[in-house]
């Protein structure tokens, strides 16, 4: 599976056109599946969820004109028969990932069997902001809010080797500035880029490019 994670998902033509390039084809001809597991998390989560189903997030991703769209809730996976679910992912040209916790998301990741099965997808993954970071090896502690338990690791699912800082210089979030960013790498061992949300990270098996109409900084 080839991975492009953004901090605001598809803001622009640029990210727009790799995504294009990514899928290769047409997205007038692509079967995507949602999920949005990560935004229940959050206080204000059944707002965003429904604005990422709806596509009425500033940069749509489920509202670019898909062929088809269907929805997976990975915490009630477990509970289903795998021939339920299973083959309609197997099937889907692109996963849409939505922001939210990223450690909650990574929880029902796991708890699903999701992590295990998306490496052998051969679809691409876009993920937004915690959708990104939950692909990552460490979220950094910063970035650290819903917790399983008192001790909450900030470790993620390893499947690319880089951590993600999102939505730098955000205008509605202003602790998101560079030396925060510079600040949080410090505690990692790994590469790390801070990106705002009119970048986006490209994976395409070890190549990785950085797509962006704004401003991003790799800080390790």
């Amino acid at each position: 599976m080839d991975y492009l994670l953004t901090s605001g998902g598809i803001q622009n033509p640029t990210i727009h056109k790799a995504l294009r390039e990514m899928l290769g084809k047409s997205i007038e001809e692509c079967h995507a599946i949602a999920i949005t597991t990560a935004s229940y998390a959050l206080s204000n989560g059944l707002e965003l969820a429904t604005n990422f189903i709806q596509g009425k997030d500033e940069a749509s991703m489920v509202g670019l004109g898909w062929k088809s769209m269907g929805l997976l809730e990975l915490s009630v996976v477990s509970a289903l028969a795998e021939e339920t679910w299973r083959p309609v992912v197997e099937k889907a040209d692109v996963i849409l990932v939505n922001g939210g916790d990223p450690l909650f998301l990574h929880h029902w990741f796991v708890e699903s069997g999701f992590d295990r099965l998306l490496p052998q997808l051969t679809g691409v993954y876009v993920g937004m902001s915690a959708g990104s970071m939950v692909l990552t090896p460490r979220i950094g502690t910063d970035f650290v809010g819903w917790k399983k338990t008192p001790e909450q690791s900030d470790a993620t699912l390893g499947l690319v080797d880089f951590s993600i800082f999102p939505h730098l210089d955000h205008p509605q979030l202003p602790d998101n500035h560079l030396q925060a960013a510079k600040s949080w790498a410090e505690i990692l061992t790994n590469p790390a880029y801070a990106i705002d949300d009119a970048t986006a990270i490209r994976v395409i098996g070890s190549n990785v490019d950085v797509i962006s109409e704004g401003t991003w900084v790799q800080l390790r």
